[in-house]
């Protein structure tokens, strides 16, 4: 299946974007929503950054916050991102049976008490917008406010990201790896 939005031609590009998406591209990290970004050429350099600071610069743990994306991407159908992840999450010790329990309709009640907040965080953000009280406080708890801030941005990001994939058609670049 076809991207829904085509992707410029490197032709198409600027000298300076297409400088940039090569070494994107050379990288091979989700090239093709890079590839895709070069419709916004104005954008994709800050939309890269800023997720590169939630994924590699956040003081929140990465297997933790690798439950909440693939929560996100199982709940928004996010294929492309499920795929990315999964494989992220396995890197940071995210286990298949972990990666199954996230990817049930409802809520997710057989993770651990923590895996389930996570989860319970990402399902809130996603389908209600706003954080109840309740897990509010609980994440709080446990996290204190910076990880907290770093986890809600995460959840929002990665709502963006999944919205933007679903919407443009990305195509996972090998769906067998």
């Amino acid at each position: 299946m076809a991207p829904r939005i085509p992707i410029p031609k490197d032709e198409d590009l600027s000298p300076e974007i297409l400088e940039y998406i090569t070494k994107v591209r050379e990288a091979g990290i989700a090239v093709n929503l890079s590839n895709m970004l070069c419709n916004a050429p104005e954008s994709i350099k800050e939309f890269n950054a800023t997720g590169g600071t939630i994924l590699f610069k956040s003081e929140f743990e990465a297997r933790k916050r690798e439950i909440a994306v693939l929560r996100i991407a199982h709940i928004t159908k996010a294929t492309y991102e499920w795929h990315h992840h999964r494989n992220f999450g396995k890197i940071v010790g995210v286990t298949d049976e972990e990666i199954a329990k996230i990817a049930v309709d409802g809520p997710v009640t057989t993770l651990d008490e923590e895996g389930n907040l996570l989860c319970r965080v990402a399902d809130e953000i996603t389908f209600d917008i706003r954080l109840s009280d309740e897990a509010l406080a609980m994440a709080l708890d446990r996290y204190g406010p910076r990880q907290t801030t770093e986890l809600i941005l995460c959840c929002c990001w990665f709502n963006l990201v999944s919205r933007f994939l679903e919407s443009t058609g990305i195509e996972i670049e090998d769906p067998d790896n």
